[in-house]
């Protein structure tokens, strides 16, 4: 029996700059094959920048590997003086950052996960 293998869609990662901050589009999937780009990616803008947005509209599925990254990015920008603020997670993705409890680190970012700050 042979089964028709899923596409692996590829992540497609836009940056635009601004005097204030990075923004930086991410559409596709942020798995094992995909985070190492978004990393060095971003890891090469936080020097140049105060704040960087991490914009997920359009990212499908995101796994550990995935989470990783993002964690990895924000404790790169952390020790830089960088803000790092993810924006517009689908439900699965904020899902996701709450059952690994990686919400707590995002929290006060009202337009991540939905959440207020007490």
């Amino acid at each position: 029996m042979a089964a028709n293998p899923v596409p692996i869609s590829e992540l497609q990662i836009e940056t635009v700059k601004s005097p204030e901050e990075a923004l930086v589009r991410c559409s596709g999937r942020i798995i094992s094959a995909t985070s190492a780009d978004l990393q060095s990616t971003v890891r090469g803008i936080i020097p140049q920048t105060k704040r960087i947005v991490l914009d997920l509209t359009d990212v499908t599925y995101m796994d550990s590997s995935g989470l990783g990254a993002v964690v990895g990015i924000y404790v790169s920008a952390k020790r830089q003086g960088c803000q790092l603020r993810l924006i517009n997670l689908n439900q699965r993705l904020k899902e996701l950052f709450r059952l690994t409890q990686m919400a707590k680190v995002f929290e006060g970012h009202d337009d991540m996960l939905g959440m207020t700050p007490d």
